[in-house]
């Protein structure tokens, strides 16, 4: 009984910790989207959240390791929602369809573009911060995908050399004429139906060059 009742009390308490941290990364998300990495302080950051400076710093020692903890969830997010590629599934064309849509579409959402610009802005004087955006969000999605080609290779239904360099350029032609201009606020986030285009596009090209032919 007292050990039921020590793990219930640690697990509540697991459970408030993890409360105030979301808390807190929604509150400076907000600041963040309305004034940029530098023009937000901690102590408006600690406001918004609604919660003391002192504990703000007991979650997050300083503003860039709460800006790094934000990048890195909008990267977990992304990898475990687009990037969800069964091996098993054989239908190549099917699954490339399926996550260019995605892919593209999770980009050019909504509010996307200003933490990409800030992390772009930020890791020139901080690097650590463009190092671990990368490798947990644009890395991490070519390696996935990169594990499910070679899967595909080694069932007979596709002929690459290298699977890391496809699998780059087949993400790089699904956001073609998409993603880079919305990301210099050269035009308006992309319709359905270009999206739809530019994938399809970007599958079948992908498809007549390492498809294996019967």
């Amino acid at each position: 009984m007292e050990l039921d009742l020590k793990q219930g009390a640690a697990a509540a308490a697991e459970s408030l910790d993890s409360a105030k941290r979301r808390q807190i990364m929604n509150g400076a998300r907000e600041v963040f989207l309305a004034q940029g990495f530098d023009g937000a302080s901690m102590g408006e950051i600690a406001r918004k959240a609604g919660v003391s400076k002192g504990t703000l710093y007991v979650y997050f020692d300083s503003k860039e390791r709460l800006f790094e903890a934000i990048t890195r969830e909008a990267c977990a997010a992304q990898a475990e929602g687009v990037f969800s590629l069964d091996p098993a599934e054989r239908d190549v064309e099917a699954v490339l369809t399926r996550l260019g849509r995605g892919y593209v579409k999770f980009l050019c959402r909504p509010g996307s573009m200003s933490p990409l610009r800030t992390v772009i802005a930020i890791s020139e004087r901080m690097p650590e911060i463009g190092r671990e955006f990368y490798k947990t969000g644009p890395a991490r999605g070519v390696a996935i995908l990169r594990r499910y080609l070679e899967s595909q290779v080694a069932a007979g239904k596709l002929e690459i050399d290298d699977c890391e360099v496809a699998a780059a350029q087949f993400l790089a032609s699904c956001h073609a004429t998409t993603f880079r201009p919305l990301l210099f606020n050269a035009t308006d986030a992309p319709t359905d139906g270009r999206i739809d285009h530019v994938v399809g596009m970007a599958v079948r090209g992908f498809l007549a060059a390492y498809q294996c032919r019967a």
